[in-house]
């Protein structure tokens, strides 16, 4: 009788096993990753269009949509106040958030107001729907990954976008914001976007340090910006100088995604702007306060960011969302960016 032996795996065979597992994990692994990243994309899309909505919404109660920040506040002689996200969290089924904030107790004096402070029970109370679960805050306070659009390069015309300031003289451009100033078509004009949030140390943050430099904004002062020149080639003399900025240039600001405050000359907290297309750097340009790099004013570049693939979403103000580009063209990136510009802007221009 033949003694029959068992055979086992050959030491190649179980490498070439291994091999081939690894080869499948590494093939499956992007397709996970994509997959969660679509996943969350869509809730971001989702909270943007409550963005929307909210805006419709209060615009149908109140016959305008809400202004980015009240000025001049009613309690702050600097025109520092609440931003316009305090206003729309009542459409956002946050109506027990909104009534919880007292106006009466902000305290005010000649050096602005305590809104933070006075109003811990809504400014530490962090809305779900304020982020969007593609980014990774570091900063332990209330944030908000979702801007309006204050407009287009403040060189060709001032407060165009949708998400303006109360309408006032010392800010032309400002306006009471109906759906009848959206000359352009709600279809064609931004009304929110997406921005990453801000960092707890910008200094420890360089142009050259890649996708965490669009955390923090750039002085472009150093590189000869001028803001002066009402022309496109004024505007794209500051993108370039902006974008000259050497890379290891540290980073000023890191407030990004502070919601709860706002001033109609800055663009790093609740608002955004339609100069650098979207995931482009953001300078200061000192043209309002020389000198001055903690905060962005409407002359530099404060555009949208996300760590989505390849660009950002936008509300549009119909209430639509839109995946733009970050290859988009200026001229059309401009152009969604003003409400009344009368732009021509094709489907295939985003």
């Amino acid at each position: 009788m033949s003694k029959r032996t068992s055979r086992g795996f050959t030491l190649i065979e179980l490498l070439v096993v291994i091999a081939i597992i690894a080869v499948l994990i590494a093939l499956l692994l992007p397709a996970v990753q994509s997959a969660r990243e679509a996943a969350r994309r869509a809730q971001c899309t989702n909270n943007l269009k409550q963005f929307g909505l909210a805006m419709h919404n209060y615009e149908s109660s109140y016959g305008a949509f809400v202004p980015s920040c009240m000025y001049p506040s009613p309690l702050d002689n600097w025109g520092w106040g609440p931003s316009g996200h305090l206003s729309l969290l009542q459409f956002i089924e946050q109506g027990v958030l909104f009534n919880a904030y007292n106006v009466g107790a902000v305290q005010c004096n000649s050096g602005g107001c305590n809104l933070y402070a006075m109003n811990t029970t809504v400014f530490n109370t962090q809305v779900s729907s304020f982020l969007c679960p593609s980014d990774s805050s570091e900063r332990q306070v209330t944030l908000c990954n979702y801007v309006g659009n204050v407009g287009g390069p403040h060189q060709l015309l001032a407060f165009s976008g949708t998400y303006t300031p109360t309408a006032n003289t010392d800010y032309p451009g400002s306006v009471t914001m109906k759906i009848g100033s959206i000359t352009d078509g709600t279809s064609n004009t931004a009304l929110f976007s997406e921005v990453l949030t801000g960092v707890n140390n910008a200094g420890a943050v360089t142009a050259g340090s890649g996708a965490r430099s669009k955390r923090v904004h750039f002085d472009g002062k150093g590189s000869g910006m001028t803001s002066t020149a009402a022309t496109a080639d004024g505007v794209n003399a500051n993108i370039a100088a902006c974008m000259a900025v050497p890379p290891t240039t540290v980073g000023w600001g890191g407030a990004r995604g502070d919601w709860f405050q706002a001033f109609p000359w800055y663009v790093n907290y609740a608002v955004y702007n339609h100069v650098m297309t979207p995931n482009g750097r953001t300078c200061v340009s000192g043209q309002i306060w020389d000198g001055n790099t903690w905060g962005v004013d409407y002359y530099g570049t404060a555009p949208p960011s996300s760590n989505h693939p390849g660009g950002v979403n936008v509300t549009m103000a119909d209430g639509s969302v839109k995946f733009i580009k970050d290859s988009i063209s200026r001229p059309a990136w401009w152009a969604i960016g003003s409400r009344n510009g009368g732009e021509v802007v094709s489907a295939d221009s985003l």
